[in-house]
């Protein structure tokens, strides 16, 4: 479906995120992951993309996969990263003849372990500038839907880690928007504050899409660490670190705290209107399907 048409229903949008498994035993674990998950009836979910060839055409495979044997619309991230015109027009092809609705456009991160990585000579050196090839593609009418791609596109609650300047990381935004972004997911955060704050810097900033939160809870201390590595340096609450610090060694109790505390989040971000949640699953299930029980959500379909 559309994110237009998503959006148009006027509820607040609920989504998870999967990366592509690796190995078989890992595919294995996230298609468990996806039954659970699946009757949630989530408004759609993403799937991540590695840069420098890492996981592409696992993206691809997992997304035609998810499109053509569940109920769930995928949404698969594309990178500005190691790709040339012809890589991103030849990619949007595919997703557009296997009947995909949205891209997630993205800057994408530097390859590791990619010797000989040039960012310059990347065709898109920057996110807006795959936002309007994509739109351009859209215009074509190569795709089934006369609208083409619904376009999503990152946004930074604790500012962007290659943007210091937080002025210049709005007008960055508003360009990916002004190319034809139709929505917003924001990277994770802790202090919702920094949310807010940011929905009301892009309302000053006239960008007027839905925003997405993104929200990953805190799985265990060394996900912590994994997480600020994810989100370039994510702020933990001292009122979060606090409560782990109490839980001590018992993970099981470390989980229930990151839970709770994502609980909490997000019972604020809706109370306080955010057009969507976005769940960071890691190929999980446990941890959204509790705060999906702790906030009261509809139940999970019928089998």
């Amino acid at each position: 479906m559309h994110i237009q048409d998503i959006f148009a229903k006027g509820q607040p949008t609920f989504s998870f995120e999967f990366f592509p498994p690796k190995t078989p035993s890992a595919a294995e674990a996230l298609y468990g992951t996806i039954s659970e998950l699946e009757s949630y009836e989530p408004s759609f979910v993403s799937v991540t993309y590695g840069a420098g060839g890492s996981t592409r055409e696992l993206t691809h495979d997992l997304v035609v996969r998810l499109k053509g044997t569940t109920s769930l619309d995928p949404i698969p991230h594309l990178t500005c990263v190691c790709h040339q015109e012809n890589d991103i027009r030849e990619i949007l092809g595919r997703y557009a003849a296997e009947g995909v609705s949205n891209i997630l456009a993205l800057g994408g991160d530097p390859p590791r372990g990619l010797a000989g990585y040039v960012k310059e000579n990347d065709a898109f050196q920057h996110a807006a500038d795959l936002v309007r090839y994509i739109r351009g593609f859209s215009e074509t009418g190569l795709h089934p839907d006369r609208r083409g791609f619904g376009i999503g596109v990152a946004g930074f609650p604790e500012g962007h880690p290659a943007t210091p300047n937080r002025i210049k990381e709005m007008d960055h935004l508003k360009a990916k928007v002004d190319e034809g972004a139709d929505y917003i997911v924001t990277q994770l955060f802790f202090h919702n504050d920094d949310f807010h704050d940011f929905r009301d810097r892009c309302e000053l900033a006239g960008i007027r899409v839905p925003i997405i939160a993104g929200i990953m809870p805190v799985s265990s201390r060394k996900g912590m660490v994994r997480m600020a590595d994810l989100a370039a340096g994510a702020r933990f609450p001292a009122k979060l670190i606090r409560a782990l610090d109490r839980a001590g060694s018992d993970e099981a109790a470390v989980e229930r705290v990151g839970i709770h505390y994502a609980t909490e989040q997000c019972s604020d971000l809706l109370a306080h209107d955010v057009a969507g949640i976005h769940f960071y699953t890691l190929n999980k299930s446990h941890a959204t399907r509790e705060i999906y029980a702790n906030l009261g959500l509809r139940a999970p379909a019928a089998a």
